[in-house]
């Protein structure tokens, strides 16, 4: 049987944040959201860089090359942020989180660094893909650990020394439904609300623009983006190349 995805992206502002750093695609054979650093400079450059760099690698894969062609982009998208900074001093400690899916097909890799997200809802149960790269999560007994800082242990701003991003293939199901997020969505939306969004039948845009409003309804005070991608069975004459 033959997969096709169906997918949706939505990005608002927020109600705090003057500008948006977040920055999404949906293609044919590639889903990612980018959410650059707030704090950092040009967050908006960072993730767009890494997003313009992961568009030229949507395309059909074997399967088998799945992990090390998402895995070259993440690292090529490195490269680009390093080499933007080094001809721009402006932008100089820009960085961004990155999730990002590349499947062929009935097989999907998942890359992720930082603490956007992605979650898998399957036979109505809904499972984190995803890990935060956060020092407390990272961390052997963190909550025994004094001082240690709540912020982001990997992200990508063009070092190579420890940031390097997670990957993991695993199958698709005609079925499965999966959300792509900036913490905007995932650190001020309840999980169940998520999980009720995600179970609904809603098509991927109407479930975006529910995701999106919950977060506005709790404030919003980051950037929000939320991606959803529906795998379904297709003929093989449907399937993108």
């Amino acid at each position: 049987m033959s997969l096709a995805i169906e997918a949706a992206l939505g990005t608002h502002v927020g109600l705090v944040r003057k500008r948006n750093e977040d920055s999404g695609y949906v293609g044919r054979r590639l889903l990612a959201v980018a959410d650059g650093l707030g704090g950092h400079a040009a967050g908006d450059v960072a993730s767009n860089t890494v997003i313009d760099v992961l568009k030229s690698h949507d395309r059909q894969v074997p399967v088998e090359d799945l992990a090390t062609t998402l895995g070259g982009a993440i690292f090529e998208a490195s490269d680009a942020l390093r080499s933007r900074a080094a001809g721009d001093p402006s932008v100089r400690g820009m960085g961004t989180t990155l999730v990002a899916v590349l499947w062929s097909g009935d097989h999907a890799v998942f890359g992720n660094i930082g603490d956007s997200r992605i979650y898998q809802l399957r036979d109505g149960e809904l499972t984190a893909v995803s890990e935060d790269h956060v020092y407390e999560r990272l961390v052997h007994d963190a909550a025994d650990v004094p001082d240690l800082p709540p912020k982001l242990a990997r992200f990508l701003d063009g070092r190579a020394d420890g940031r390097s991003p997670d990957l993991t293939v695993r199958e698709l199901k005609a079925g499965d439904r999966f959300l792509l997020c900036s913490d905007g969505l995932s650190s001020v939306v309840d999980i169940h609300d998520i999980h009720m969004a995600l179970r609904s039948h809603s098509g991927p845009n109407q479930t975006v623009d529910r995701l999106i409003e919950a977060a506005l309804a709790c404030g919003a005070p980051d950037n929000v983006t939320a991606l959803v991608a529906d795998v379904r069975a297709s003929s093989d004459s449907e399937t993108p190349s």
